[in-house]
């Protein structure tokens, strides 16, 4: 299985690609998942294509699309939902406190409808396909959740529907922050003081006129606060303009 929200890119259709490589059938879900948006979020304005993800999707080994509305998902009296801790904790959730119990609900209830041995996240979202395999093991849900490397563009921003948001300054802005977290990544593996790396991180984004969420560094296992000798991910989450962009990249262990 492929969970997406629709308006399919290149990073979704790599997916599927993987998910016909490695299955003998394949479901993909185009849902924009109402409980994990806020009031004053986009909603509404979260773009929809749903019949040219369907043209998208033909040829590529795709069985079932699974396009589900809203009353069909949450019908009337609805009344669950699924709370993540772990990695769920920090991050976007300092800044979006509803999101992972709407991204956990609704991923719990597409799993469970579809019952596949594996499905397939990108780890543009690295919170969220973390917090996807530990709802999967807690709750012996049986599904095998494979993360992906993000997608890019030309310019090396991370495919993501919103990028559609974006034009003209901004655009170029946008561009230059998986060049800034190269930088922090270089400058942490090469035994910069973390403090400093990413002092010098979040000076470069507002320099380029991001207001920054966060830019952290942490356990690329748990995202907690990363041991000596650990993995370690450096996760950004900021906004250019109106419009808001997460990415994040790998950082060697220190040795």
């Amino acid at each position: 299985m492929v969970p997406t929200m629709g308006t399919l890119h290149a990073g979704h259709l790599s997916l599927v690609e993987a998910a016909a490589a490695k299955a003998d059938a394949v479901v993909v879900s185009t849902f924009v998942n109402p409980t994990q948006f806020g009031p004053s979020e986009d909603f509404d304005a979260y773009p929809r294509t749903e019949a040219e993800d369907v043209k998208k999707l033909t040829g590529r080994g795709v069985d079932v699309v699974f396009a589900p509305n809203a009353a069909e998902m949450y019908p009337q009296g609805f009344a669950t939902s699924v709370t993540v801790g772990g990695p769920a904790a920090g991050l976007e959730t300092d800044f979006r406190p509803h999101f992972f119990a709407g991204v956990a609900t609704v991923v719990t209830k597409l799993l469970l409808a579809a019952r596949p041995h594996f499905a397939f996240f990108g780890e543009k979202d690295y919170q969220q396909l973390l917090v996807v395999k530990r709802l999967t093991a807690d709750l012996n849900i049986g599904t095998e959740i494979i993360g992906r490397p993000t997608v890019r563009e030309a310019d090396d921003l991370g495919l993501s529907s919103r990028n559609a948001y974006l034009d003209g300054a901004a655009r170029r802005s946008a561009s230059r922050l998986p060049a800034i977290l190269r930088y922090v990544v270089v400058a942490l593996e090469a035994g910069a003081p973390v403090e400093t790396a990413l002092a010098d991180g979040h000076t470069a984004l507002e320099r380029e006129g991001f207001e920054v969420d966060y830019l952290a560094l942490c356990d690329a296992a748990t995202l907690a606060a990363p041991k000596f000798g650990a993995a370690r991910r450096l996760l950004v989450a900021a906004r250019i303009g109106s419009t808001r962009l997460i990415d994040n990249m790998a950082v060697a262990a220190e040795a």
